[in-house]
């Protein structure tokens, strides 16, 4: 079976094409300025040319066209016709509490997305759109949702309770709901196979790092707390959010610039993190130039960050009352080896010891702790599209 794997943003679409007979891509691609004026880049993996040029896309029906098109047409394309395409497998940012794993989508399952938009409304309209797109484009081929909160509804009460009025809870739905789930899931069932030992005997503790981020602490296979909360932009500071800061800042912040909580709060979201505490960038390589040219802010964006990834790291391993294995993966955590190290520093009460030739590689998936280390510490590559295509193979095949 062949699985289109959609990831849709407000303006944007990210897609695979995968063939699920031996998990091998066919194609990948980006649609970007929907609704502006479009741009599409189609990168097929059979030796056929790179199409990379503006196209007119008004809205995602013309972007799921356009893929679509490439993905069979003679010059491009990897399939011979759109009936060898089984399925679609989408990304869905917040299921809320109704979705504990992926679901083959139907009406209900569409008014229940609907429902949660308003948990994650720079996210989770745009994942409607991607799915009603398809549908309009692609008819009747079954389509899947793959959320992204879904690994973490195994989070007990004590970790994703927050200590407010019990009234939130129950009406409005505040709870720590947790993101990221797809990468973490997938890099945790990596790293028990590279450790040769079943998930259901580990403590893992996986560090998905990149502009944004977060941490998951995961006890025999199953997400018992992370960092990020009712919404992304809580736990570590980020590439351009915050982070956990305290709860009265925005409020005095409004009382004392004249700033409305809405600007507030986008400030909080777009302008912070390590590019508001720098001044330079969000991007972790501006910032290692930045500070090695002694840029003092960004030597102390980097700090801060290592730093509550550390913190993070050994609160977890508190609440599981240890740790077998730690996971760096995402563009940060696969590729910065000056990051990992700093973070390793502050871990040596584990009995980590960061080896510093395998800590040099890039982007492979490797252990990089030493022989002796009594935690193995692992970077793994996520693949958060082959997990979405393996949920999507699995629910169609037994529909």
């Amino acid at each position: 079976m062949k699985i289109l794997v959609i990831n849709c943003g407000s303006s944007s679409l990210k897609y695979q094409l995968l063939d699920m007979d031996d998990e091998s891509l066919l194609a990948k691609g980006l649609c970007e300025r929907i609704g502006i004026d479009g741009h599409l880049k189609h990168q097929p993996q059979n030796g056929k040319p790179v199409f990379d040029e503006d196209l007119p896309l008004p809205t995602h029906t013309e972007a799921i066209a356009a893929v679509l098109e490439k993905l069979t047409c003679p010059e491009y394309g990897v399939v011979s016709g759109m009936d060898e395409i089984g399925a679609v497998g989408h990304r869905v940012v917040h299921g809320g509490e109704k979705f504990a794993s992926s679901v083959v989508i139907n009406d209900d399952v569409m008014a229940a997305i609907a429902e949660c938009v308003p948990l994650a409304p720079l996210h989770n309209p745009a994942n409607i759109t991607g799915i009603e797109a398809c549908k309009a484009v692609m008819g009747d081929v079954p389509q899947v949702a793959v959320f992204d909160t879904a690994f973490h509804q195994t989070m007990p009460g004590k970790a994703y309770m927050y200590a407010v009025p019990y009234e939130y809870y129950k009406d409005l739905q505040i709870r720590r709901y947790g993101f990221h789930g797809t990468s973490h899931r997938y890099v945790s069932a990596r790293a028990a196979e590279m450790m040769g030992k079943p998930i259901e005997e580990l403590k893992l503790i996986s560090c998905h790092m990149g502009n944004g981020s977060s941490i998951c602490a995961i006890d025999g296979g199953r997400s018992v707390d992370t960092s990020m909360g009712f919404t992304p932009i809580a736990g570590l500071p980020m590439g351009t959010r915050c982070g956990d800061i305290d709860v009265s800042i925005p409020d005095y912040v409004c009382q004392n610039t004249g700033k409305d909580v809405t600007t507030v709060t986008n400030e909080l979201n777009k302008k912070s993190g390590v590019l508001g505490v720098s001044g330079v960038s969000s991007d972790f390589r501006d910032l290692t130039k930045a500070a090695g040219e002694g840029n003092e802010r960004a030597a102390l964006a980097l700090e801060m960050f290592q730093y509550a990834v550390a913190k993070t790291i050994g609160a977890y391993a508190a609440a599981m009352n240890g740790v077998d294995g730690i996971i760096f993966t995402a563009g940060v955590g696969e590729n910065d080896a000056a990051c990992r190290a700093g973070i390793g520093q502050y871990l040596g009460y584990l009995g980590v010891e960061i080896c510093p030739n395998c800590n040099a590689k890039r982007g492979q998936e490797t252990f990089i702790s030493t022989a002796d280390s009594k935690v193995k510490v692992m970077v793994i590559p996520t693949n958060e599209e082959l997990v979405i295509a393996r949920d999507t193979k699995e629910l169609v095949e037994n529909a």
